[in-house]
C-alpha cells in the first residue's frame, strides 16, 4: 500500500498530493504540465517534497535514496543499454536486490521471460527490437529488481497503434499475475479502461482521487 501526503514547490509551481493506492493499477490523468511526471519522480526519490510524507507498506520513504526504495520505474522511452543484450539488460535489474532479501522471493529471469514472452529476444540487442518489445524488456528489468511498487510514465506514448496493441495484453497480464501496486500516467484513459482499479487526477496544483473519466 502506498500512502502519500505531500507538497512540492518549484518556482511558481506547487503540487499538493494526498491519496492511497493499493495492489493493482491506478491510472493518473491530467493536462500536460500539471505535474504527473513530477509526482512519479517524488515517489521514486528523484525529487524531494518540501513537506509531508510518503509511505510504502508502512515504511517511510522520504529520507531513503532511490536505490533503497524498491520502486521500479518504466519511462516513455525504454532506456535500455544499447551495448548489452536483452538478457544482460534484464540482469542489470537484479543488481538492485542486494538489500535485505525481499518477501516473497523475487521473480527469476525465467519467471519474467515467461510473463512477458521475451524468451526469444534474450540474445538480441535493443537496436533489433520493436518499440513494444523494448518496453516489455524495460518492464521485465524493473520487475527483476524485486520492486514493491511500479511507476509507469506513459509507456505507450512513443508507440504507434500496432505496437500499443502488442503491449497492452502484457500490461493486463502484469496486472493480473503480480498484484503489485502500479501507478500509470496516461493521456489516453481509454487504453486503461478495464485495467485501472483506481484513478487520480492531477490538475490545478492538486493530485487527488477521481472517478473514471468518461469515454
Amino acid at each position: 500500500m502506498l500512502d502519500l501526503d505531500l507538497t512540492y514547490r518549484r518556482g511558481d509551481f506547487t503540487l499538493a498530493a494526498r491519496f492511497a493506492a493499493g495492489p493493482g493499477l491506478t491510472a493518473i490523468t491530467g493536462p500536460s504540465g500539471a505535474g504527473k511526471t513530477t509526482l512519479l519522480n517524488l515517489i521514486a526519490g528523484l525529487l524531494r517534497p518540501h513537506s509531508g510524507d510518503i509511505r510504502l507498506d508502512g515504511t517511510a520513504l522520504t529520507d531513503l535514496p532511490p536505490h533503497r526504495r524498491r520502486i521500479g520505474y518504466v519511462f516513455q522511452e525504454a532506456r535500455l543499454f544499447p551495448h548489452l543484450s536483452v538478457r544482460q539488460n534484464l540482469r542489470y535489474g537484479r543488481l538492485f536486490t542486494h538489500h535485505p532479501a525481499p518477501a516473497p522471493a523475487p521473480a527469476t529471469l525465467a519467471d519474467i521471460t515467461d510473463l512477458l514472452d521475451i524468451g526469444p529476444l534474450l540474445d538480441r540487442r535493443p537496436r533489433d527490437l520493436s518499440g513494444g518489445e523494448k518496453q516489455r524488456v524495460a518492464i521485465g528489468r524493473a520487475l527483476l529488481a524485486a520492486p514493491r511498487l511500479i511507476l509507469l510514465d506513459e509507456p505507450l506514448a512513443a508507440l504507434d497503434a500496432a505496437r500499443k496493441a502488442e503491449l497492452l495484453p502484457y500490461l493486463a497480464r502484469l496486472h493480473d499475475q503480480t498484484r503489485l501496486p502500479m501507478l500509470y500516467v496516461t493521456h489516453h484513459p481509454g487504453e486503461l479502461r478495464g485495467l485501472a482499479g483506481g484513478w487520480l487526477r492531477v490538475e490545478g496544483g492538486m493530485a487527488t482521487p477521481a472517478p473514471a473519466p468518461d469515454q
